[in-house]
Parts: C-alpha cells; sequence; structure tokens
C-alpha cells in the first residue's frame, strides 16, 4: 500500500500540475488484533466483534484500549452508535472515580421458595477465556439464505467431571429495544389469530449488563452430572434436558454453584431476549423468517412465504443449527426455557437495567422463552412470551444458564 500510495500519488500530482506531495501510510491499531473498520465496508458482525472487544477490556479495567475500541467502533457507526456514546461516559466516569471489584452477593430462590444468597466468589485461579468462530446467517422474508458472516466470541468451559463441560459465552452489555412496536403486534394478532402477541408491549429500551450465558441448552449428561437423574422423555446424551420445573431448573442453578463455585442462574427475561436478538431487530435473530433448516420447530406451518420444512416432533441434539451473532445455539425453538421473572401479562412498569420482574406477591406462573419442537413459527420469535406453572414439567421446556464471574477474573486469549 505504502509503495502504491507513494509513486501513484506523484503521478497523479504531475498529471494534474498540483504541488508535490510525500503520502505515508500507517496501520496502527490498538492492538494487533483489532482492525480499523471503515465506514463503507465494516458489516455488522464486525462492529459487533469491536464491541465485544471494547466491552471486554473494560472488564479488564484497560480502560486506554477500551476507550480507542469504543471510538472505532462509532466512527464505523458513523458516530451514531448509542452503545459507544454510553461508553465514553463510562470510561470517563471510572477515570474520575475508580469502582472495586464486584463482590454483591446475589439472591436466589430455591426450590421450596427459599431466598438462598449465592456470594460471587469464583475460584481463585483467573479464568482464561478461549476464542470459537461460527458462521452466522441470514434469510429474507422467502426463507432464502441471503447472506453468511463469520464470527467469533469468547467463552469459558465449565468442567463437570466424567468428561462432561459446560461451555459459558461472553454476552457484552449494551441497550436494547424489548417487546414489539404496536403496530406489528396489530399486525400479528390479525395475521395470526391470537391475542397473546400483545403481552409483548409496550416496547421499552433496556440497558444490560455484561453476563456469560449457555453457548447451549443444557444437555441431559450436564443434568445428569449436576443433579444425579435425567428426568427427559426424548433421552440421548446431547440433547437438551426437558421436563423440568421451574423449581427443578433453580435447583439445578443452585447445585452447579455449589459444584463450581461460581454463580449460576436462570436469566433474566431482559437478558434472554437480548441474547436472542445478538443486535439483531428482525422477528427471528436469522432475519425476517424461520425455516425448517435453521430450527427445530413446527416447520410445516408458515411464518412469512418461506417453504414449509420439516416437522420433526421431538427435540434433536444441541448445537445442530446455525448460531445467533453472540455465538448462542437453538435461541429459536428444541425446547422452551425458564427466566427468573415472574409471569406480567405486559411490560408496564418492567425494569430498565436488564434485571428480573419479580413479583413476591404472585410467583404462580414463571416466564418461559425461545419456544420448542413443538411450537409455531411466530411463537419462536426472539420477542415472543410465555409461561408456565413452576412445579410443572412437560417434554418441550428445558433451560439455559446464566454466570456471574468478579470483572478481575478475565485473562484475554491473546
Amino acid at each position: 500500500m505504502y509503495q502504491r500510495l507513494r509513486y501513484r500519488v506523484s503521478e497523479i500530482n504531475r498529471n494534474y500540475q498540483k504541488p508535490l506531495q510525500s503520502p505515508y501510510a500507517v496501520v496502527e491499531p490498538a492492538t494487533k488484533f483489532h482492525l480499523i473498520l471503515l465506514p463503507d465496508y465494516a458489516t455488522l458482525t464486525d462492529i459487533a466483534q469491536l464491541k465485544l472487544d471494547a466491552y471486554q477490556a473494560e472488564v479488564t479495567g484497560n480502560w486506554k484500549l477500551a476507550r480507542q475500541l469504543w471510538i472505532r467502533v462509532n466512527v464505523a457507526a458513523r458516530g451514531s452508535d448509542m452503545q459507544a456514546i454510553e461508553a465514553f461516559s463510562r470510561i470517563t466516569q471510572q477515570s474520575r472515580n475508580p469502582l472495586p471489584v464486584d463482590s454483591t452477593p446475589e439472591s436466589t430462590t430455591s426450590s421450596r421458595g427459599e431466598e438462598i444468597t449465592a456470594t460471587e466468589t469464583p475460584p481463585t485461579q483467573e479464568t482464561k477465556l478461549q476464542v470459537f468462530s461460527f458462521e452466522v446467517v441470514r434469510v429474507n422474508a422467502s426463507g432464502k439464505k441471503i447472506k453468511r458472516e463469520q464470527g467469533k466470541t469468547e467463552y469459558f468451559t465449565e468442567d463437570l467431571g466424567n468428561g462432561v463441560s459446560l461451555g459459558m459465552v461472553y454476552i457484552p452489555g449494551g441497550s436494547f429495544k424489548m417487546g414489539t412496536k404496536d403496530k406489528e403486534i396489530e399486525r400479528l394478532v390479525e395475521k395470526f389469530n391470537w391475542d397473546g402477541f400483545r403481552r409483548e408491549k409496550p416496547q421499552h429500551q433496556v440497558t444490560v449488563p455484561a453476563f456469560f450465558m449457555g453457548k447451549f441448552e443444557v444437555t441431559q449428561e450436564q443434568y445428569q452430572q449436576v443433579m444425579g437423574n435425567n428426568p427427559s422423555h426424548f433421552k440421548e446424551d446431547k440433547r437438551p434436558v426437558e421436563e423440568v420445573s421451574w423449581n427443578d431448573a433453580v435447583e439445578f442453578c443452585k447445585k452447579l454453584s455449589q459444584k463450581t463455585g461460581r454463580t449460576y442462574r436462570l436469566p433474566s427475561e431482559a437478558e434472554w431476549e437480548y441474547a436472542c436478538r445478538a443486535g439483531t431487530t428482525t422477528p427471528f435473530y436469522f432475519g425476517e423468517t424461520i425455516t425448517g433448516e435453521l430450527a427445530n420447530y413446527r416447520a410445516r406451518e408458515i411464518y412469512a412465504s418461506e417453504p414449509k420444512g420439516e416437522y420433526r416432533e421431538q427435540t434433536t441434539p444441541v448445537g445442530q443449527f446455525p448460531p445467533n451473532a453472540f455465538g448462542l445455539y437453538d435461541m429459536h425453538g428444541n425446547v422452551w426455557e425458564w427466566c427468573q421473572d415472574t409471569w406480567h401479562n405486559n411490560y408496564n412498569g418492567a425494569p430498565k437495567d436488564g434485571s428480573a420482574s419479580i413479583d413476591n406477591n404472585d410467583s404462580s406462573r414463571r416466564v418461559l422463552r425461545g419456544g420448542s419442537w413443538l411450537t409455531y413459527p411466530a411463537r419462536c420469535r426472539s420477542a415472543n412470551r410465555s409461561n408456565f406453572n413452576p412445579i410443572f414439567d412437560i417434554s418441550n421446556i428445558g433451560l439455559r444458564v446464566v454466570c456471574v464471574l468478579a470483572r478481575s477474573l478475565y485473562r484475554r486469549p491473546f
């Protein structure tokens, strides 16, 4: 590039009788593994990865690097990225008033309804994050694949013993619009003749702190290793565990926390939707529709104008279908996933900080997200909400876990 500029610019100067110029080119990324993104060429996946690196720099306390990376995110987004603007404020505040390591105890609930305080006490050894790469697929309303992008993200692996492990993916913090616009809700109500879509309003802004989430739904072998039993109807080690009640799911998180020394819990409803969307605003993280090649659901039914697909009538092994831009698999279909939240018929008064919405006076129903192998496509959407009695279990309900780690115990793989 340098040689090209050196000779070509001089030639242009001579041809147009311009003053002599001496161009130079310097490639100086923040670190060797970062690239400068140009607005006209940067893809959403490029920007998402740079955001991931910027958040991780904040987590590790490298505020100088974080600022450089957020500047590049904002330049690539033509100065309009709200997450970058919010990050500049955080970094400025941090430089004036450094925050201590977060050690606030977190409360959860046991299967007997007792409150349990789980202190954030990871192992004393530093957790080294690893990297994995994957392909993100986008489709149009006809189900045609219109884009394939390479993504990468960071994760750590929890050893559960007997050759069984649990992969936890880093989800960068950020803000998003949770729920569905009123106009779109009414379109769905009219098209599918179901008032339940109105549960998804009002659409509202939520800011979610960074966290780790299970790369896959909890599998049968993982559940067996932690709980000592496998309640599933469709038996196979790598399939998601099902026939798990909300109380069972909370008990699993409790025992997993005790086994590993880290804090595990169910995701809040806001964390779940934020993680599912992975920066998208379309009905599905794949795009405008979903197909039987992309997820396990009642694919003989149509959502948009895609062709009918295979209705498998059972669960499938986790990781069989393409992930979203955060590297999470099976967020649409396979099994419903429990969330912490008690059920509310709408988002009026919902938290805006990503925390769970809990009504201590009414815990008769808990939130489910994601749809299942049995579910119609419209109810597998990123914004779709459902609920169930926390003591019941059926063959299309499972779970996915979230982990909380102290900020000082991450180590980049680079």
